[in-house]
């Protein structure tokens, strides 16, 4: 089975300034990459500021690394106004995310024409 991460609220996913600190500490590329925004106010780094949670919209749902620290953290993992949840899905599904009744979902892709 294959992990994805999707985020059941309204806005938009992302992770926490805690779990994007993981995420790094494991070697996650996208994470690596990314600015941490956190070091310059450390203090304000904490789950309530908005600005300073919202990490982690590059990297692909599926990563595996991103799966372990959403797991691993649970709420903890969620960024500003997210929700995430890990769904599983058989590994040989063609799959996307979609919006639905605000939140996300995962889809299995189906071939489209115009």
């Amino acid at each position: 089975m294959r992990k994805i991460i999707i985020n059941k609220s309204y806005d938009e996913f992302c992770v926490s300034h805690k779990a994007f600190l993981r995420l790094r500490e494991l070697g996650q590329p996208e994470a690596l990459q990314e600015p941490n925004r956190g070091e310059y106010w450390p203090v304000a780094a904490g789950p309530r500021e908005p600005s300073l949670n919202q990490y982690g919209k590059l990297i692909p749902r599926d990563d595996h690394t991103l799966v372990r620290v959403v797991e691993e953290l649970q709420e903890a993992a969620n960024g500003h106004a997210a929700a995430l949840k890990v769904v599983a899905i058989p590994d040989e599904v063609k799959w996307l995310i979609t919006k639905a009744q605000g939140g996300e979902q995962v889809s299995e892709a189906h071939r489209t024409w115009e």
